[in-house]
């Protein structure tokens, strides 16, 4: 499964639930236009937008997590190839950017470990870090959230990041992809390129 990508050395890769506006965000980032839709779960593999002269691409994979229409089974099908993607690609992912919808993240967190689960972007921010891969969450949909430091101290929190988030602007990034409001995000991936000495691909970004 997953066995599209473009045979690179270096990486940007977008994860994140179904619905959280990753499409869009792809769009925001390469110009290039992705399919997108209302309904959670429209892509389904991976896309990939190639800058080949760089050696570089950036990768959107699917959404994990509730899908509606879509089969528990298959749900659990395209979580396990996110995992082994990331588990296979580490190594090349040069940054990670972990896509939340700002307005209803803390209340999902807070709604799976109500009844005991590990919630999903948790359990992908903590496996991010494990494989060693740099990761920025991009907080989509900043501007449907109206007390915006409170939420995102509050997500902090839930990730295991000591409020408040102001200290954490390079893992951290408030955006509006649809809006086209993403420089804290650019500044983030900047930020980690350039800590790994791909100052040549800051252009992109």
């Amino acid at each position: 499964m997953f066995d599209s990508r473009p045979d690179r050395a270096a990486e940007l890769v977008l994860v994140g639930r179904s619905n959280v506006g990753k499409s869009t965000l792809m769009r925001e980032l390469t110009g290039h236009r992705f399919e997108t839709g209302g309904k959670p779960g429209v892509t389904r593999e991976p896309n990939h937008y190639d800058w080949a002269p760089e050696d570089f691409v950036v990768t959107d994979l699917p959404g994990f997590g509730f899908m509606s229409g879509v089969e528990a089974d298959r749900r659990e099908e395209i979580k396990t190839a996110i995992v082994r993607y990331l588990e296979t690609y580490a190594e090349c992912v040069l940054v990670a950017v972990l896509v939340v919808d700002g307005k209803s993240a803390v209340d999902i967190i807070d709604r799976h470990e109500g009844r005991g689960e590990i919630p999903y972007d948790v359990e992908m921010f903590g496996f991010l870090r494990e494989l060693g891969v740099p990761t920025v969450v991009a907080v989509n949909k900043i501007d449907k959230v109206d007390d915006v430091d409170d939420r995102l101290d509050e997500l902090c929190d839930r990730l295991g990041l000591l409020p408040p988030w102001q200290q954490w602007q390079d893992t951290i990034a408030p955006i509006s992809a649809k809006r086209g409001t993403v420089e804290p995000l650019y500044e983030a991936i900047r930020g980690r390129l350039h800590e790994q000495g791909r100052d040549d691909l800051l252009k992109f970004f």
